[in-house]
């Protein structure tokens, strides 16, 4: 049976209860990198510091796991650079395969071929344009960005179903190709799946696309 680490944020817990429900040939071991707030400012990113999000990881390779994947959207808003250098920098010090939420998402993206998204997050609206920002300048179009204002991680993952799903709707409205979920601690795996025909776009979410990485191990 394989054995697959998973680093999340410190105050995540919507990986974990995913990662309870799923039933498969291999065991997922989790390890927690400290961040309680999504912020844009030096403190709030000293959370992500490169040093301290491989020392978490690496903790996960005393188990002798298999591949170790990072649980974390940070590079939506810090640079797709980060976790490039996070990946290299793991596996050049353990060998062990290495994957991040942020790159599964981008291809998933590309094998859609979608490059008109509609974008539904928690975070603050410097933090929106910020994700915004960062995917342009890679090529995509953001038609459409719902946002619910908050940048405390732990309270991420009390948005309502009910709220998520209007913000769904409401960038479905300019026909995307894709729309993206973009945080692992927003409960929206299970409504990504049933909304999909109702809004006429593939659904990606973050915490589903960061354990359906697992697989391509």
């Amino acid at each position: 049976m394989k054995r697959f680490g998973l680093l999340i944020p410190s105050s995540n817990v919507v990986l974990e209860e995913l990662v309870q429900k799923a039933r498969g040939t291999a065991t997922i071991h989790i390890s927690r990198l400290g961040v309680l707030d999504v912020k844009l400012d030096q403190t709030s990113r000293t959370q992500f510091e490169l040093e301290t999000q491989l020392g978490a990881a690496m903790l996960l390779c005393d188990a002798k796991v298999d591949a170790v994947v990072w649980g974390g959207t940070s590079a939506s808003w810090l640079g797709f650079a980060h976790d490039l250098q996070f990946i290299d920098q793991m596996q050049q010090k353990t060998g062990v395969p290495t994957g991040s939420c942020v790159l599964e998402i981008n291809r998933q993206l590309d094998e859609l071929a979608a490059k008109r998204l509609g974008m539904v997050m928690p975070y603050t609206a410097d933090v929106a344009d910020q994700i915004k920002l960062n995917y342009e300048s890679s090529g995509y179009e953001i038609v459409a960005v719902a946002y619910a204002g908050g940048d405390q991680s732990n309270d991420f993952s009390s948005m309502p179903q009910d709220t998520i799903a209007q913000m769904i709707r409401t960038v479905s409205e300019e026909r995307p190709d894709a729309i993206v979920i973009m945080c692992t601690n927003v409960a929206g795996a299970a409504l990504a799946q049933a909304m999909q025909e109702e809004v006429g776009c593939p659904i990606i979410d973050s915490a589903a696309a960061t354990l359906s990485l697992f697989g391509q191990f």
